[in-house]
Formats: structure tokens, sequence, C-alpha cells
């Protein structure tokens, strides 16, 4: 039987272990030959199907779109979110985040975050109300929540409405409930890295139907009611519209996709969760490298991030993890230092410009195995 040493040395000679990757089976191929057999590659019934499979998953009504971040764009656009207005967001996220809310018309205002949890400082995003604040978007980093009860009490305080940008929580609970199936409403990614995948896609989770059914318009480019003729096959040739819409609607390729990560989802996160507690505890003693802490038994983590106390050349660390096979990474350049947004530079935000310098993302997909986790946590360790 090889030994853990062995197995280390294997990987050490043979490849490299990828920061995250597309994780797919045979079941998802053929899925997608099924689609490409039937030649109706557009919004139908695979897309329909997907819906009703993610409806049933999160015990609310789903709408499906091509990406997380048109997700976002037309949750905020449904929620009467536009010119003037101004929506609260944390700026350690993706720019997809700050782009959906300017692709409203609406301005994003840079919060910063907690020092402990990594996500949104309701202290510090009280200080950045105004009378033109409609709404606030939690980023759901790592896949953790924090508090999200204070985040809905702090909404209905000023009356804001809350979009979820929880591209990297699909699967997370939060007091026993799965995000997305309580609250006003949430946002997921399933891109190729996402805890499911549909190659490209994403979704919004809702109970507003009022909000629905504007995102379903919207994603057909205005055109009303228009989501009913695809799902049966057919076209509207004459209709009405009202809005401005977007070319945002899912097609079956990516819903045939989905479908079958969402059968097989229990699988994915029990997996990912398990690595994430691995590395917790792999990293426990460490007095310079510190993991973001999540309660992994609630959590289902897109990536994996720790603070290394101290690093000043995160750069020089990713070479040099990279020459031993390991590709690491870093999650993300805060919004606040890109020209477009820094719209707020006499109210630093303090906790991101400190910390952001010493965070770096370690490999996290469903492909990885605990063998790969002892070598990349050990080659970590040995650097600093």
């Amino acid at each position: 039987m090889a030994t853990e040493e062995s197995c280390l040395a294997d990987i050490e000679n043979k490849r490299l272990i990828r920061l995250s990757k597309s994780c797919l089976g045979n079941a998802e191929k053929q899925a997608v030959m099924g689609v490409l057999d039937r030649e109706y590659l557009g919004m139908g019934a695979e897309v329909q199907q997907f819906e009703e499979a993610l409806s049933e998953f999160f015990k609310r009504p789903v709408v499906c779109l091509s990406n997380g971040t048109a997700a976002m764009h037309l949750a905020l656009q449904a929620c009467g979110i536009g010119s003037g207005d101004e929506v609260l967001v944390p700026s350690l996220t993706y720019i997809a985040s700050f782009q959906a809310i300017s692709a409203t018309g609406a301005q994003p205002i840079a919060c910063d975050i907690s020092n402990q949890t990594y996500l949104i400082d309701l202290v510090d995003t009280e200080k950045r109300l105004t009378s033109n604040t409609k709404a606030i978007m939690p980023v759901h980093y790592t896949g953790g929540v924090g508090d999200l009860g204070s985040v809905y009490k702090f909404a209905k305080k000023y009356n804001l409405r809350v979009i979820e940008d929880a591209a990297h929580a699909f699967g997370t609970t939060y007091r026993n409930n799965r995000i997305g199936s309580f609250g006003d409403v949430a946002c997921f990614s399933f891109d190729g890295i996402k805890n499911i995948t549909s190659g490209e896609g994403g979704c919004v989770v809702t109970e507003d139907e009022d909000v629905l059914q504007k995102v379903r318009d919207a994603r057909l480019l205005g055109v009303e009611k228009d989501t009913e003729k695809r799902f049966k096959g057919e076209r509207s040739w004459e209709f009405n519209t009202t809005v401005q819409g977007w070319r945002y609607h899912m097609s079956n390729i990516m819903a045939a996709i989905g479908l079958e990560q969402l059968k097989r989802f229990q699988e994915i996160a029990t997996k990912r969760q398990n690595l994430a507690k691995l590395y917790d505890r792999l990293l426990l003693d460490q007095s310079i490298i510190k993991p973001v802490m999540r309660d992994y038994d609630t959590v289902v983590p897109h990536i994996y991030v720790v603070r290394i106390v101290g690093m000043k050349d995160k750069k020089e660390v990713q070479k040099k993890m990279l020459e031993v096979g390991v590709q690491v990474g870093s999650h993300y350049q805060p919004n606040h230092w890109l020209d477009l947004f820094n719209n707020n530079k006499e109210n630093p935000l303090k906790v991101i410009d400190s910390v952001y310098g010493e965070l770096l993302t370690l490999p996290l997909h469903s492909d990885l195995s605990e063998s790969d986790i002892h070598y990349i946590t050990s080659k970590l360790i040995n650097l600093f």
C-alpha cells in the first residue's frame, strides 16, 4: 500500500493541482449530447425542468439566467433600482457585483468588512447611508453568510431591498434553512467552477411574484409572457414590451448540465465540506497562516481562503507555490481600488485595505483528494 509520503511525491512529480475546475461526469456529457441530438439548443424544455428542480430544492420559485451577473442585474432592475439610486455592497467581492449594480444606472457604494467574518460590516455600512440608498447587497464570501438576520433587520430599519449575492453559497444553510429559501431576493451563479455548474448560468430565487415576472420578461428582451411560449417550443410572433430587456436567458445545453449536477449535489457538497474541514485541521496550530473560519457543517464553500499574517509579496508566494505544482489565487481585488468605482475616498475601507494583501486562496474543488490537501498545506507551511 502506498504511503502518504509516496502519494505526495507522486503529486509533486506528475501534475499541477489546479485552484479550481469544472468537475463533470459522463451523465453531464450524455445530457448535453441529448440536447444536441434534439437540435433545440435555445431556451426550452430543459430550462423549464431545471427551474422546476431548483424550485423544489429551494421550495421557492426560480428563474434561470445566462449567468450570475445577469441574475443580479435583473433582480435589481425588477426591484426598481435605477438611475440616481445607491446600493450598499462590500468591496471585497468580484467585480460582477458592482457591474450588476451600475448596469441598472445605480451607483454601488463600497462598504467595509468585518475582520472576523470578512463579510459586510453593518457599522461601517450605516455610515454610508444616504437618502438615495435603496438596497443592500450582502455578498456571501467563500460561502459564509455570518449574521444574515442582522442584515435583514438593518434593511427593515432603513426600508431597503435585500438582493443577496449568493454566488458562493449554493447549499449553505442559515438557521437550518437553505440560502435562497427565505428572505427577499437571492442570486446564484452556476459558472464552470461554482458549487454546481451549468457551464454558464445563474438564477434568481424569490417569492416576490412581481420580481419573478419582471425577470422572466426582461431575460427575453422584455417580450411579455414569452417564457411560456419558449417552454412549449413556440415563439411570440406578435407581442408587447414596456421595459428595457436583455438577452439573458439560459440555454437548454446549460440546463442539461445543471440538472445532472443538481442530482449529485449532496455528494459534491459533502466533498467540498470535508476538504475544507481537513484544511482547517492541518492549519489549526499555525501562527502565521490563518484560515477564514467557517462552520463547514452549514457552509458549502466555494473557495477556501487563508490570511497569511505579514505576507508582503503575494505574487511571489503564488510563483513559489506554482513551482511546486500548486496553483493558488487571490479573491478579490477590492472594487474601490478601481477607477470606475472609487467614489468615496473620504471614507476609507480600513479593514479591506489592511487585509487584502494577506489573503490567499487555496485549491478547492470536488476532484481533489485528501492527499492533495496534505501536499498543499505542507508546501504552504514550508514557505513560511
